[in-house]
């Protein structure tokens, strides 16, 4: 049996945030044309995202 290691879960973790993010950019560049706008929205996602989960994830260690 595969045992999942805290290196393994971190860089699936940031493989994830490459896709999605990327897939965000790619959803703004094509509504709207603008790469900067696209970049723009695509980091602000990410460091949005990250911050919520992480509140997320305080909110569920106060429930017992």
């Amino acid at each position: 049996m595969y045992k999942e290691t805290n290196q393994r879960s971190i860089v699936k973790g940031i493989s994830w945030r490459v896709v999605a993010t990327s897939t965000t950019i790619a959803i703004v560049y094509v509504f709207f044309g603008r790469l900067d706008l696209a970049i723009a929205a695509g980091m602000i996602e990410t460091v949005l995202k990250v911050a919520l989960y992480w509140l997320h994830e305080r909110a569920w260690f106060k429930i017992h």
